[in-house]
């Protein structure tokens, strides 16, 4: 990250102090940046509620969108490719995908927990809807993508239908495939925030933990959780294009 990169959010940052201490905005509806810094040390070492601390809301928390996410990779993924390869497997599930895509994750909470109860499973299914679709279409759209004529040289020498899938189809299809990971590990992460709002099982999950502090009034604790949950996303994001760097280095 380059150091003039940070001159925006610092610059937010010194703003918001300012129109902090001025008393502009009421502190009971915008506490100042150290009020909210006094706050996140709340959540580490009193936690919210307390005892429950913030690493426990953070494990909890990645363990749910991780879950989903994995299974949305490993269904979206292979599906997507077998989409992408196949018109007649596009023309009899594209019309299915695109029915259900539209309805918003949040949509499908209550069924979820119909189905589920509250706790993981309906949280990672949750997230599951969230990743699949990105996933699934940027992987369609990185199989489409791909140079016709990568395709007849590979036939031309007489590469059967395993070596076209894992020695021209996934690799070419690659890079499409990351950015449908990135923006569905986006959307699964603020799914399961909200996902959280309405409850969890196990007491821990930093959506719970906004929840809580809404409703005992700690607005400082509030954006603080809302600052870490950006935090952690960054740095998912920056994880996953680090991975997909070493990936495709052959590009």
């Amino acid at each position: 990250m380059k150091p003039w990169s940070l001159t925006v959010p610092l610059g937010a940052v010194v703003i918001w102090q300012i129109v902090s201490f001025s008393g502009l905005v009421p502190t009971n509806l915008l506490p100042s940046p150290l009020a909210v810094l006094a706050g996140a040390r709340d959540l580490i070492f009193v936690g919210m509620p307390p005892e429950h601390l913030l690493h426990n809301h953070i494990i909890y928390s990645l363990l749910r969108v991780f879950l989903g996410f994995i299974f949305g990779c490993i269904i979206g993924i292979p599906l997507g490719l077998v989409m992408g390869w196949s018109s007649k497997a596009k023309g009899v599930l594209g019309p299915f995908v695109e029915i259900i895509r539209p309805i918003p994750p949040l949509a499908w909470i209550p069924i979820a927990i119909l189905w589920f109860g509250i706790g993981l499973k309906s949280a990672a299914f949750i997230i599951f809807l969230g990743v699949f679709f990105p996933v699934l279409l940027n992987t369609i759209s990185g199989v489409e993508s791909i140079n016709p004529v990568l395709l007849e040289a590979a036939k031309t020498l007489r590469a059967g239908e395993r070596d076209l899938f894992l020695k021209v189809l996934l690799p070419g299809a690659i890079p499409s495939i990351f950015v449908g990971m990135r923006i569905g590990m986006g959307i699964g992460w603020m799914t399961l925030v909200a996902a959280e709002f309405t409850g969890v099982k196990e007491g821990y999950g930093l959506g719970y933990m906004i929840m809580t502090a809404r409703d005992i009034q700690r607005p400082d604790e509030i954006l603080a959780g809302m600052l870490i949950i950006g935090v952690i996303g960054l740095m998912i994001n920056w994880s996953l294009k680090a991975l997909e760097s070493r990936l495709i280095r052959w590009q």
